[in-house]
């Protein structure tokens, strides 16, 4: 019988796993420097939640979710949950005691990714020395810091939600691997619920970590306290952090976030896994019975009480904002239906770790073989799971840390001992087609898509590099009195961040109904436009027009659209140009209609006191 390795006790394995943790913050903050700098987030969904933190700060409730400088005056009410926003929010109060507000705020935008990144390490780490031993905890903290998906979410300024639902996966597979069933199921509930509670991308996840325990169940009785204590914490902790997060004040049935229907299928399911346990001896096709039958009444209740949420929650979209803005959001759809540079390489590296976990499965024994298999289900689901959502591909990639750790350091030795050049340069260009195949493809890709494609001088959808830098110009707006701004939709979240404006949509799926009229209005001709930019009571309409999304719906729209002749600068008698003083790239046009066709009441005034206003 093979030794638990799970059973040391005299091994300290943290002060190595900090220490690799320090290395790669200098290695981040060396590379990212600029960024930190110039203030350049990673994406608009970073920009969009720091003015959610900014207007929480400035006395917005705590409970009150809306955007109102979205779709105003009522507001787009926002699927994020505050428990993202609560420690940017604590950071910022803090630091605004010894700094300026704006030097707070990045500090605070630096060390959340950071700290985040620090309690991933700290459970893969440490869950690569109770496998393996303390060189397999640095090289499984190093690896993680080499996977993109995983940069890609933890980096400095990335203070969107996906970093917290990777620690999710992470923590709750490390759990998995303790030796009180209590304790390693509850926390594993506890973070799968938490990470549902921010985002229900973790649903797959979840179920999967329940699949795995259910099958310890179904091997030994003894190990039914795994799942109840998992189902148990799972289920608790949904209730407190929606009683804790959303209170009453928002009882509706979403179909995007854990709402009530969500929440009675777990406690559903929690319930009736604690009265299956408390049956001393129950047979094997009775429990698989029974939990069938648990199951089946809690989506049962689920489909009762919200139909509308069995399947995908988008499926309510407009068909123009689909076509327009959600089938262009690639991490969010199928791999397939984005860049094959994208998703490739990490494929590549999940399938290479998944291969070395069935190979652990199959040459150990005992407790590791059983293990390893269930480390193996695990990373299987993850990679259906990112196959079928382009950005869950990042729970595979934190569970594949560690066999491909095993890897490196299998290529570290057998480099130290072969003197046979032949051998090296095989394992070299192996280990290199894991780890960096990424830099061959993009240039395979690019080299194809130079070839294939033909621009033509002035056309104003050819794409090109932007003059337009929204982090840098768009504070010229504030030159205009407080707005209401009709704007494309990428370019909301700057223009909320950057400026006092309001915008009547941005790139987000609650605002459904905006957002339609923002793209049918600049695909349309000017004429048709008109109207629905007065019935939104904009006062401006504002383009970059050399980003790619001006030049796509100059290309949807044609010749006759209004957002190609704002490209062309060719604009209807209605908009009056307005000289704000930036790049040419960056227009305004004053929307003008006889004060007679305008509302009573400006929608900017019906703003709640309480929303922050940019630096």
């Amino acid at each position: 019988m093979e030794p638990d390795r799970r059973l040391r006790t005299n091994e300290k394995p943290n002060r190595a796993i900090f220490f690799s943790w320090l290395a790669v913050v200098c290695v981040l903050l060396a590379m990212t420097g600029p960024y930190i700098y110039e203030g350049r987030f990673p994406g608009p969904d970073d920009s969009l939640r720091l003015v959610q933190v900014r207007d929480l700060l400035s006395g917005q409730g705590w409970y009150d979710l809306h955007q109102y400088r979205m779709t105003p005056p009522d507001g787009t009410l926002m699927h994020w949950s505050r428990l993202v926003d609560a420690p940017i929010a604590a950071l910022i109060w803090f630091f605004s005691l010894f700094f300026e507000q704006a030097l707070a705020e990045r500090i605070a935008m630096v060390i959340v990714p950071l700290v985040i990144l620090s309690f991933i390490m700290l459970a893969i780490g440490r869950l690569a020395w109770r496998i393996f031993d303390r060189q397999m905890a640095i090289f499984s903290c190093l690896v993680l810091a080499a996977l993109p998906p995983i940069v890609m979410q933890i980096q400095p300024l990335r203070i969107d939600h996906h970093g917290w639902q990777i620690l999710a996966v992470a923590l709750s597979v490390w759990a998995l691997s303790w030796r009180s069933p209590g304790k390693g199921g509850a926390l594993a509930g506890i973070a799968m619920g938490v990470g549902m509670m921010i985002s229900l991308e973790v649903l797959p996840m979840s179920a999967a970590f329940a699949l795995v325990l259910g099958l310890r169940w179904m091997r030994s009785d003894k190990e039914r306290w795994w799942l109840v204590s998992y189902m148990q914490a799972l289920a608790g902790t949904m209730v407190v952090a929606f009683l804790v997060t959303r209170g009453s004040a928002d009882l509706a049935q979403h179909c995007d976030v854990i709402s009530p229907a969500h929440l009675g299928l777990f406690l559903i399911t929690a319930l009736a896994t604690g009265l299956f346990a408390a049956v001393p001896s129950m047979p094997r096709v009775l429990l698989v019975l029974g939990m069938a039958v648990a199951g089946a009444l809690g989506v049962g209740f689920m489909a009762w009480s919200a139909p509308q949420c069995i399947g995908n929650p988008f499926t309510d979209l407009d068909p123009v904002v689909r076509q327009f803005w959600y089938d262009g959001v690639h991490e969010g759809l199928p791999a397939w239906h984005g860049n094959v540079d994208r998703w490739l390489p990490a494929l590549i590296q999940t399938l290479a770790a998944l291969a070395i976990s069935i190979r652990f499965a199959l040459k150990s024994h005992d407790w590791a073989r059983v293990w390893w298999f269930e480390y193996s289900l695990l990373l299987g689901f993850a990679i259906v799971g990112g196959l079928l959502t382009a950005r869950s591909i990042a729970f595979a990639s934190v569970l594949s840390a560690i066999p491909l750790a095993w890897l490196l350091q299998r290529f570290f030795r057998f480099w130290k001992a072969t003197s046979a050049i032949g051998p090296k340069i095989v394992a070299a260009l192996a280990l290199y087609a894991v780890f960096l195949s990424a830099g061959p493809i993009t240039l395979i890709r690019t080299q194809i898509l130079s070839a294939s494609q033909t621009f033509y001088e002035g056309d104003p959808t050819t794409t090109r590099e932007s003059k337009c830098e929204l982090r840098e110009h768009a504070p010229v707006l504030n030159r205009l009195e407080p707005s209401i701004l009709f704007a494309p939709l990428d370019i909301g979240p700057a223009l909320l961040l950057k400026t006092h404006h309001s915008v009547v949509a941005s790139g987000h799926h609650r605002a459904n109904e905006a957002m339609r009229d923002v793209l049918v209005a600049f695909t349309s001709e000017p004429e048709v436009a008109r109207p629905m930019i007065a019935q939104k009571q904009a006062d401006y309409v504002v383009v970059c027009v050399d980003l790619i999304e001006a030049s796509n719906l100059a290309l949807a729209g044609g010749p006759q659209s209004l957002i190609y002749k704002l490209v062309e600068d060719d604009a209807p008698d209605w908009l009056e140009r307005v000289d704000i003083g930036g790049p040419d790239e960056l227009r305004a046009w004053k929307f003008i209609l006889p004060s007679a066709d305008r509302a009573q009441s400006s929608p900017a005034d019906a703003q709640p006191d309480s929303v922050a206003t940019p630096e």
